[in-house]
């Protein structure tokens, strides 16, 4: 999409909370200055078709749409506009894991074996609950094989599977281990894993427009993605998909999960614990803490440091875990994020929870991870700076 294009395809599409739209025109427009200057950019750069960008500051919400859903019939992106995020499910995967922790029926330092006896006389009793949780199981891979494709398969692989590493010593980043931490989870709770999403975390924030199947009524609405050579993509079912990676939203219910995150010190509610849980970071890998599905660094940060922390090397590599010391509670000043990708989308969403300001940025062509870094730590420097200029200076 060329620049002129782009310009005659940008819309901005709005949500906030309450408050009626004359008295938020100031605030609406200065916020949407600040994102439009990187998301602009950053779509011409990364040829991207459509996306929506949120923003929490200050508890008011808004999303700024741009591009088209579809580029076939010309659909615009709009606040309805569902992309799928990718592995930015992992941070709703770890809340239910945490939900189940709250509730005492799940414990972290359990074996894995503990909760899924078919895995008992395997590696898997000596993996821990959280060493699933946090990548450290001691090196299970980013995928499963091709050829594991049913769940018999995935049982015999499990089974199968030999640690290269102590469990709890190196991080290796996997879908199968948060896939089957998530399948843990589910277990504990007597609850299919769908079930536990939908009734334990979805409905309870009010995300409405959050689904791991697209229901029939939503499909209008349900965004193409376009791979690296402009064709049309949705992502196709898979093992733990909707553990690992399945959740399909829209900017408005994700930067709804974001800020109820950002709020989650306020409220005192089993699930407010939970994504309180989700934030202590458990191992220091290199420039970031692994949370429970987020990735944490310490706040104020520079760009290189975030940008390390999101790096191919963390994504693909294993690096060194070390332990970090439990806290009840998580730190003050850290920056929690997440990135997320399927084979036609992209997702990334940061926040600040101390100065409860936060991002999302969802698009619908997979587009670099530094890409997505820049913009969305570019749109928190600048809305950190008009909020509050003596913090803006010191970042």
């Amino acid at each position: 999409m060329n620049r002129r294009n782009f310009a005659l395809f940008a819309a901005v599409c709005l949500s906030f909370s309450g408050r009626a739209q004359a008295a938020e025109t100031d605030d609406r427009t200065r916020v949407g200055n600040i994102v439009d200057a990187a998301v602009r950019p950053m779509m011409v750069e990364g040829d991207i078709p459509g996306a929506a960008v949120g923003v929490t500051v200050g508890g008011k919400e808004y999303v700024f749409c741009y591009g088209v859903a579809d580029k076939k019939s010309g659909r615009k992106v709009t606040s309805d506009t569902i992309f799928e995020i990718g592995s930015v499910s992992k941070t709703f995967t770890a809340t239910l894991g945490a939900y189940a922790q709250v509730q005492g029926v799940l414990s972290p330092s359990d074996p894995a074996s503990k909760y899924l006896p078919a895995l008992s006389g395997t590696e898997f009793d000596r993996v821990r609950v959280l060493d699933l949780a946090t990548f450290t199981a001691g090196g299970l891979p980013l995928q499963f094989p091709d050829e594991v494709t049913t769940h018999d398969q995935m049982i015999a692989f499990y089974r199968a599977w030999k640690p290269d590493q102590r469990p709890g010593t190196s991080r290796r980043y996997s879908n199968p281990s948060i896939g089957l931490y998530g399948h843990l989870a589910a277990k504990s709770m007597a609850m299919p894993f769908d079930e536990l999403m939908q009734k334990h975390l979805l409905s309870a924030l009010g995300l409405k427009y959050s689904f791991i199947t697209v229901p029939n009524s939503q499909i209008e609405n349900y965004a193409f993605g376009y791979t690296k050579e402009n064709k049309r993509i949705r992502v196709a079912p898979g093992l733990f998909d909707a553990e690992a990676y399945g959740v399909k939203s829209t900017a408005a219910d994700v930067l709804r999960f974001v800020k109820a995150n950002i709020d989650a010190g306020d409220g005192e509610s089993a699930l407010h614990r939970a994504i309180l849980q989700t934030h202590i970071g458990r191992f220091q890998i290199g420039p970031m803490a692994q949370g429970l599905g987020w990735e944490i660094v310490r706040y104020p940060t520079s760009l290189d440091t975030l940008l390390a922390a999101n790096s191919s090397e963390m994504a693909f590599t294993p690096q060194k875990a070390i332990p970090i010391a439990p806290t009840a509670r998580p730190l003050d000043d850290i920056l929690i994020n997440k990135t997320g990708s399927t084979n036609g989308f992209a997702a990334y969403a940061a926040f600040v929870p101390k100065e409860k300001v936060g991002v999302v940025i969802l698009a619908n062509k997979n587009f670099p991870i530094p890409a997505r870094v820049k913009a969305a730590y570019a749109i928190l420097r600048a809305i950190g700076a008009a909020t509050s200029p003596t913090k803006g200076q010191r970042r």
